[in-house]
């Protein structure tokens, strides 16, 4: 028996009937989540991430006297498990006997790849969707986004003072917070800006905030300062999944922020039932989505 199809066009004379409802198929979207994190791959059940803090100032060496000897510290511990989803369907005997293979094969494999991109975007999601949620927490022992992280040089946040929702002012705030952004030991790094990540709420609002070439909503004659400077590189992100309909986010330069272990790299197989003659296909992949710094990720629930 062939090979799972999951594309090309159905045979002239087979069920009409199914033929039409293909044809009026809904359009899906692009995938969205691969811009919320930052891939990695893995060949073992977890992957661990162990951050390791640096040195503090230099204090004064005093004349005479040996330098001081700074020591490294081990920090948050992070843990990726790769979770493995799967999803399958059935064509019976019967169907495959009535020369009906191509037209249900075709359909219940558009439905079942169709089911396992959802499923990746959904749970890509959900990292965002629980950002301020407290009772899911990361190395540190607090949720993503949070105005208290633990740090060895004190606490320190990854959100607005007071939440907002996505205004030219509030937009402004958020990157001078990420840029004023300080490590475990409390030393200014080149934390930057880099993509706004948004739900389809706020699409008009902040394509107007960031692309007009003047000040948005004001009769002044000043430059989008926003705009002028390229403050967010990436450009705007909607995400179709985010349950929050005013949360929003920006992703900066943290090399280990978000990230997206892909495991198992998705594979369809089939295989006949010896019983029943019916054709089994089904499609499994592994992978695992989370955050080691959360200096990677800004953001607000205005809600």
């Amino acid at each position: 028996m062939p090979g799972v199809i999951t594309t090309g066009n159905f045979p002239k004379a087979l069920w009409p009937g199914v033929k039409a409802w293909w044809g009026r198929q809904y359009a899906e979207h692009s995938e969205e989540f691969p811009v919320l994190y930052t891939k990695d791959t893995s060949r073992q059940a977890y992957e661990e991430d162990v951050q390791v803090t640096g040195f503090g100032l230099a204090p004064v060496k005093e004349q005479g006297k040996g330098v001081y000897f700074d020591s490294e510290v081990q920090g948050y511990l992070t843990r990726y498990t790769h979770v493995a989803y799967g999803t399958g369907f059935v064509v019976t005997w019967e169907e495959f006997d009535d020369n009906l293979y191509e037209v249900v094969g075709k359909r219940r494999s558009q439905a079942n790849a169709f089911s396992m991109r959802q499923t990746k975007e959904n749970v890509g999601a959900y990292t965002y969707n629980q950002a301020f949620n407290t009772n899911i927490t990361g190395g540190d022992g607090v949720c993503m986004i949070y105005s208290a992280h633990p740090t060895t040089s004190g606490n320190q946040s990854n959100t607005l003072t007071a939440a907002a929702r996505i205004t030219e002012s509030a937009i402004e705030d958020m990157i001078v917070a990420i840029m004023t952004a300080k490590n475990d030991k409390g030393l200014r790094i080149s934390l930057m800006p880099q993509t706004l990540h948004i739900s389809p709420t706020n699409i008009f609002e902040a394509n107007r905030i960031l692309k007009s070439v003047l000040q948005n909503d004001t009769a002044n004659n000043a430059i989008n300062v926003l705009k002028a400077t390229n403050a967010l590189p990436g450009g705007i992100h909607v995400n179709h999944y985010f349950t929050g309909s005013q949360y929003w986010y920006i992703r900066t330069n943290a090399p280990r922020g978000l990230i997206h272990y892909d495991r198992t790299p998705i594979r369809f197989t089939q295989d006949n039932d010896f019983d029943t003659e019916n054709m089994k296909a089904k499609s499994v992949e592994r992978y695992s989505f989370g955050w080691t710094d959360w200096r990677g990720i800004f953001g607000t629930n205005p809600s």
